[in-house]
C-alpha cells in the first residue's frame, strides 16, 4: 500500500504549496526547472519535478535528471573522511601536518609580515571550516587574491593543490573564526592520503557503489549525458543566461583533480540514499556506513562556547544564514530557529551548493527535504528558505 503524507503526520494539501512556490519562479523565468523532495519516518511523500532541465533543447525535466550538486559534495567528503575516524586512522584533534607536513609551518597574514600561529590546523578545523584556509574567489581578504594568484583552486591534481596551500598564509589562527574555504579538497586529499586509495575509488568503492548511488560521481558517463541538466546564471534582468551546456560541460570526462568540496554530480534518487542514511543514524537499506555516535558527533555544533556563525566574526558568502546557525563536521546546524528567523528545529543539519541546490535533515521530526535545480549564484534568490517554510508548514501531527 502506497504511503499517503497523512500516514506520517503531513498534509498532502499542504505540501502542494512546495509545486505552487518553484512553478512561481519557473514561469516568471527565474528558475529552469526544479526536483524536490520530501521524506517522513523513512517514505518519501512528495517528489515533484517542474519545468525545463535544459531550455535550449525544450527537454522536460525529469526525475533521473543529472544535477551539478557543487558544496554538496562537501558532507559526502566528510563521511568519507569520517569512516577513517572510526578506523582508527586520526583523531579529530590530531594536526593535519600528521599527515600533510608542509601543513606544520603555515603562518597567519599581516599586512607588516606574517606570523607564526598560535597552534596548528587540525582535522576537526578543516570539517568545520575553522582552518584558517579560504577560497580565491570571496575576494574579501588579501589571501584570497594570492589564491587567484596561484590558481590554488584550478591546480590540475590533489597533490598540486596542497602544495600550493603549503605556500600559503592562512587568514587566521586555526579554530578563532570559521571562513567558508577549500578545506573540504583538503579533507578529500586527506581520504585519499590515508587509505591510499585514489579519492574518486574510495568515493565510488566504499560509499557510492554499496548506497546504490549508481550516477553519482566526478563525471557523467557518455550514455548518460541526454540526463544532464544545463547549467544557467542569474542576470541583471532576473533572467538566465547558459553558462554550461550537457553537450560541452567539463563534466562530460573524469577530472584530473576531484574535488571533495564541490565536484559531484547526482541525482534527486541517489542523494535521497545519502541523506536518509544520515538520517537513519548512518544505515540505509541495509548498508551501515557510520555508527549512530559518529553521526551525532558530526551532527553536533562544534563552535567555540556553542557559538553561531554570526560570532564567529567572518561574514563572507556561504550556503546558509549566520544568525542562529552553528556548524558540525561537514553541516550546518540549526541552533535557534528564532534567531535565525525561520521554521525548523535546535539539532536540525542542512548544507547546499552553489547552483542553488540544498538538502536539510531533521533528526527530531524524522525528515529531510532535497531541492535540486541549476542557477547559479546560489544567493540569486531566497528559494531555498521558502522551500523549508512550504516543507516544514505541512507537518500536522
Amino acid at each position: 500500500m502506497k504511503t499517503t503524507p497523512e500516514d506520517v503526520g503531513l498534509s498532502g494539501a499542504r505540501l502542494y504549496k512546495i509545486d505552487h512556490l518553484t512553478q512561481r519562479y519557473i514561469d516568471e523565468g527565474k528558475l529552469a526547472g526544479t526536483v524536490s523532495l520530501v521524506a517522513r519516518r523513512g517514505e518519501i511523500v512528495h517528489l515533484e519535478s517542474q519545468g525545463l532541465m535544459d531550455i535550449e533543447a525544450e527537454k522536460k525535466m525529469q526525475d533521473d535528471t543529472i544535477f551539478r550538486i557543487y558544496s554538496m559534495s562537501k558532507p559526502i567528503t566528510s563521511v568519507a573522511l569520517m569512516m577513517l575516524y572510526e578506523d582508527g586512522c586520526f583523531q579529530l584533534d590530531d594536526p593535519v601536518s600528521r599527515f600533510i607536513p608542509g601543513f606544520a609551518d603555515l603562518e597567519v597574514y599581516g599586512k607588516s609580515g606574517n606570523t607564526k600561529t598560535d597552534r596548528q590546523m587540525t582535522i576537526r578545523d578543516l570539517l568545520t571550516h575553522t582552518s584558517g584556509l579560504t577560497y580565491g574567489f570571496l575576494q574579501t581578504h588579501p589571501v584570497d587574491n594570492l589564491y587567484q594568484d596561484a590558481a590554488v583552486e584550478e591546480s590540475d591534481t590533489l597533490d598540486e593543490m596542497i602544495e600550493k596551500l603549503c605556500e600559503m598564509p592562512l587568514v587566521f589562527t586555526p579554530g578563532s573564526r570559521w571562513r567558508y574555504s577549500v578545506a573540504t579538497d583538503v579533507c578529500g586529499y586527506l581520504v585519499q592520503k590515508i587509505s591510499d586509495i585514489p579519492f574518486d575509488d574510495f568515493l565510488k568503492e566504499q560509499i557510492f557503489d554499496p548506497l546504490g548511488m549508481k550516477d553519482t560521481g566526478f563525471y557523467v558517463p557518455e550514455d548518460e549525458v541526454h540526463r544532464l541538466s544545463a547549467n544557467y546564471q542569474r542576470t541583471p534582468d532576473d533572467g538566465m543566461l547558459l553558462i554550461d551546456s550537457p553537450e560541452q560541460s567539463r563534466y562530460l570526462k573524469p577530472p584530473t583533480k576531484p574535488s571533495g568540496g564541490g565536484g559531484l554530480v547526482s541525482t534527486v534518487h541517489d542523494y535521497y540514499r545519502f541523506a536518509q542514511l544520515l538520517l537513519n543514524g548512518g544505515e540505509f537499506d541495509g548498508v551501515r556506513l557510520l555508527g549512530t555516535k559518529t553521526l551525532e558527533l558530526m551532527a553536533s555544533n562544534h563552535l567555540p562556547n556553542d557559538a553561531d556563525l554570526t560570532s564567529m566574526g567572518q561574514a563572507t558568502f556561504s550556503e546558509t544564514p549566520f544568525d542562529g546557525i552553528g556548524f558540525g563536521l561537514g553541516f550546518s546546524v540549526m541552533l535557534d530557529p528564532a534567531k535565525a528567523q525561520i521554521l525548523g528545529t535546535p539539532g536540525e543539519y542542512a548544507w547546499g551548493g552553489a547552483a542553488s541546490t540544498y538538502f536539510w535533515i531533521d533528526p527530531e521530526e524524522d525528515m529531510l527535504a532535497i531541492f535540486l535545480t541549476q542557477l547559479m549564484p546560489s544567493s540569486s534568490y531566497p528559494i531555498r528558505r521558502e522551500m523549508r517554510v512550504a516543507a516544514y508548514q505541512s507537518i500536522i501531527d
